[in-house]
């Protein structure tokens, strides 16, 4: 069967077996047990749950190897830093992935003696990796949408002995699977596209070793990273529709974006979906489609404002990957390289002519003066 066909059905019940379609949501805190509890498969709510289990079989099914389920996306984080990294050990960190990861390497990791080497996205990693541990990627990079080669720099860290941990939130296992270029553990932020409701916060972890995924249960349970279970029956109900969204958010983010190169006002536009972006040729590659994000620079605080104050049917919030539109002014959390008037775009599942008319609207109501800055 195709892949979109496979992915509606995934965790459903079979066909021919009677009963719901999916199982409703299992609010279990604990389990009757009696005599040995090594006799039963359920015993208490924090080591499993049946909605928990139809829950990670979908994923696998995208991702192509064994999932852990997560409260949160950096849940998930901590979860492969917490399994993979001691006192001693070196993690290669992107310089300019999420700043959150960043936050938490120099909080925790620096803090308990590992020692975090931080190189670009798009830098030149062969050397760093040296006595590594952990190497760590985001592809394509959040806000800046810079990209790398999973395979070849999956390559490079194997043949030295260090593991490869892929934080895949802005493109899913839909549109990329690193598990299959090499990387050892694949992390999504399902809070994002995957779910794609704005409505929940869950994440994952993928992987084909059985060791690590057994360890990623070990944490879950001992440090309480579990999500819950209603959370996660609205995850796999909308998971079905993960095909259609994300095909419709891409094909019209390659509209915005090139519509959006077009304009004299517009300083800097950043899609790997764009001919010109650094990293095309390779996201084409190892990427299925570029992505619902958009991210382009307007240079100045001022200018970005009065942009996302405009708009009218594209919501000023932060996040992305939801079915609504959404933009911001990335530069109002700090954390990231990126100057003032840098506007990170989620493209929703609204009728494309109706986003890029927003835009444009929105993009003309700044004023002319200044629209040129020399120097940005």
């Amino acid at each position: 069967m195709q892949r979109d066909t496979l992915i509606v059905h995934a965790g459903y019940r079979r066909r021919g077996e009677p009963g719901p379609f999916l199982a409703g949501p299992q609010f279990s805190s604990t389990y009757m047990t009696p005599g040995d509890p090594a006799d039963h498969a359920l015993t208490y709510g924090r080591f499993h749950n049946p909605t928990w289990t139809a829950w990670e079989e979908a994923l696998g099914v995208l991702e192509g190897g064994e999932v852990v389920a997560f409260a949160s996306g950096m849940a998930a984080v901590a979860a492969v830093f917490g399994v993979t990294l001691t006192r001693g050990d070196v993690l290669v960190l992107p310089s300019d992935c999420y700043y959150n990861v960043r936050r938490l390497a120099s909080a925790w990791l620096e803090a308990i003696g590992v020692e975090v080497r931080l190189v670009p996205t798009k830098g030149h990693h062969a050397a760093a990796l040296d006595g590594a541990r952990l190497l760590w990627l985001e592809t394509p990079s959040n806000p800046l949408l810079d990209v790398c080669d999973i395979a070849a720099l999956a390559e490079q860290a194997t043949v030295r002995g260090v593991l490869v941990a892929v934080d895949n939130s802005t493109a899913t296992a839909y549109l990329q699977q690193p598990l299959d270029l090499g990387a050892t553990l694949v992390m999504a932020s399902d809070t994002k596209a995957l779910t794609g409701h704005s409505d929940l916060l869950l994440g994952h972890v993928a992987t084909r070793d059985p060791v690590l995924a057994a360890a990623l249960r070990t944490w879950r349970t001992q440090h309480g990273a579990i999500p819950g279970p209603m959370e996660v029956w609205l995850a796999h109900r909308s998971l079905p529709t993960l095909p259609l969204r994300l095909s419709r958010q891409c094909g019209t983010a390659e509209r915005l974006a090139a519509a959006l190169i077009s304009r004299e006002d517009v300083m800097a536009v950043h899609y790997p979906g764009l001919p010109t972006h650094p990293g095309h040729g390779i996201a084409q590659q190892q990427m299925r489609a570029f992505g619902s994000l958009v991210s382009f620079d307007l240079g100045t605080r001022a200018r970005a404002e009065t942009f996302l104050g405009a708009l009218t049917i594209v919501r000023e919030a932060t996040s992305f990957g939801g079915v609504h539109s959404i933009a911001e002014r990335r530069a109002r959390w700090g954390g990231d390289a990126v100057s003032e008037g840098f506007i990170r775009f989620s493209v929703g599942c609204e009728a494309a002519d109706d986003i890029l008319a927003d835009v444009e609207q929105g993009l003309n109501r700044i004023p002319d003066l200044g629209s040129r800055i020399p120097g940005v």
